[in-house]
């Protein structure tokens, strides 16, 4: 049996969105899965600019997508990086507000797009769904809340080790158990941490002396996690 594109797009979709899935009636299923659709994003491709009106909620199916907001000078702030079958972009929609941040793909992804008015008739029709995007908020407001403080009141080597740790928790490790699966270039972690691009690069640097991490080109291998977390702990 020959299986279309379609389909396994539709597959795809049903994957990354599983969670809410198994919400759904069968009808809802069938009116969601005829409004969604998947689109690739090549690598910084932007997937929603700030300022913009939301139309879509987003869910990761592959790769990785940042989140950030323009600050003082043009410098990009990153908030936060999507969790792989993870949704995005909706705070926004749901509050009736243009978008406060941008997202863009930091490596080539795909992304499953569903209009919002499908979302929000299905939320009408759908207690346990609205229960569901309830508490995907309150996440959210929960992480920006530790973001808050981590940024404000940790030391740079301390919110570089928050960092480095929080990527691992959102995207795992090669097979070895200590590469990190994301590469950075020094600048994006150095807007992830809220710090300059030469104090991310001395503190990585003084991390690697100290043996806590490993450093080829753009991979980082986490050494000494005990450590790390004693360091953001710290701050």
């Amino acid at each position: 049996m020959v299986i279309s594109g379609k389909e396994i797009e539709k597959e795809q979709i049903r994957q990354a969105i599983k969670e809410l899935w198994e919400l759904l009636t069968e009808q809802q299923r069938l009116f969601l899965m005829s409004h969604a659709s998947l689109v690739r994003f090549k690598k910084n491709e932007f997937i929603y600019h700030e300022d913009e009106t939301p139309e879509f909620l987003f869910c990761l199916a592959k790769g990785k997508v940042k989140i950030f907001k323009e600050g003082i000078g043009g410098r990009p702030q990153i908030v936060r990086m999507a969790k792989p079958e993870g949704f995005f972009g909706y705070r926004a929609g749901f509050a009736g507000d243009q978008y406060s941040t941008s997202a863009a793909a930091f490596e080539t992804a795909s992304v499953c797009k569903i209009p919002l008015s499908v979302i929000m008739e299905i939320i009408h029709e759908n207690n346990d769904v609205a229960i569901y995007f309830i508490k995907q908020l309150a996440n959210l407001l929960g992480h920006a809340d530790e973001q808050t403080v981590n940024l404000t009141q940790k030391h740079i080597r301390g919110r570089l080790a928050e960092a480095l740790l929080r990527l691992k928790s959102k995207y795992g490790t090669e097979e070895d158990g200590m590469t990190l699966s994301i590469s950075l270039s020094r600048e994006d972690l150095a807007n992830l941490s809220n710090m300059t691009t030469s104090n991310a690069i001395r503190t990585l640097s003084a991390f690697a002396s100290e043996s806590l991490i490993a450093i080829d080109g753009k991979n980082i291998k986490l050494l000494d996690e005990d450590k790390l977390h004693k360091t953001s702990k710290n701050g």
